[in-house]
């Protein structure tokens, strides 16, 4: 199996894979070099990449057009036992009717919204079948010491059906870049939470789901698996690419029907 990686750290993915029998990694590239991961899935390969830093969104329909259902996006909260248990049981009327979703992410990297929400909103749209989002309204803090982009946003999503999302999402030095997100139903409510069991409040218990390893497992899997395929991953860009519009302004940005 020919296998592609476009990440702002490839050789995390890449040394995984290359243990592993039958795969080939044909490219392993950074953002940077967006041309030849896109020419890796128009000669087949299969291809797993990180959402942008920065990025065109012509770049992405290029990029999703290549690939096909080929194309995976690399969310690990989205794969494991855990998450798949919380989906089912909202699917199955667990909670009642979805109204509402709360979520949490804390990350190391400059610029929260691009490097902390997609992976929030790519649960709420698992959960959500794909829905789009109707409109979309953030604030952001930029204090930052002096580093560059925004240290703290929050980000409200109304989707077509009413649905709301919030997420907050934040810089820490001591991030666990794992999200927590609470659906909330007419009848109940269920919280997920990928991040790490503490001992004592202070330091991660060992154990626990390898997130990473189960997704690679599920991408190199027959079929299409839980994480986020390219038209999923190009309606969460639209949101986040709103989310700075809105911040920008300071006004709620509607999004065009289909996005």
């Amino acid at each position: 199996m020919k296998v592609a990686i476009l990440s702002s750290a490839p050789e995390v993915y890449a040394g995984a894979l290359r243990g592993l029998p039958d795969v080939e990694v044909v490219a392993a590239a950074g953002w940077d070099a967006f041309e030849p991961v896109r020419r890796a899935a128009e000669a087949g390969a299969r291809v797993l990449c990180e959402y942008p830093p920065a990025a065109k969104e012509a770049d992405l329909e290029a990029m999703i057009d290549a690939g096909g259902d080929r194309l995976t996006f690399a969310s690990p909260a989205c794969h494991g036992e855990a998450f798949a248990v919380v989906r089912n049981g909202i699917a199955g009327g667990g909670i009642g009717e979805l109204t509402t979703v709360l979520g949490s992410l804390t990350t190391s990297a400059d610029g929260v919204l691009g490097a902390a929400a997609p992976y929030l909103l790519d649960l709420a749209d698992a959960v959500l079948g794909g829905e789009p989002a109707r409109q979309v309204y953030a604030q952001t803090n930029m204090v930052l010491s002096g580093r560059i982009g925004e240290s703290a946003a929050v980000l409200t999503v109304r989707y077509r059906s009413g649905k709301v999302a919030s997420f907050d999402c934040r810089r820490s030095g001591s991030a666990t870049g794992r999200p927590v997100v609470t659906f909330i139903g007419d009848k109940a409510s269920v919280q997920y939470d990928a991040g790490p069991r503490l001992l004592g409040g202070e330091r991660a218990e060992p154990g626990g789901e390898d997130l990473l390893a189960l997704m690679l497992k599920d991408f190199l899997g027959p079929g299409a698996g839980p994480g986020p395929d390219g038209r999923a991953a190009l309606r969460t860009f639209r949101i986040v690419q709103a989310a700075y519009e809105s911040a920008h302004t300071g006004q709620p940005v509607d999004l065009p029907p289909g996005a």
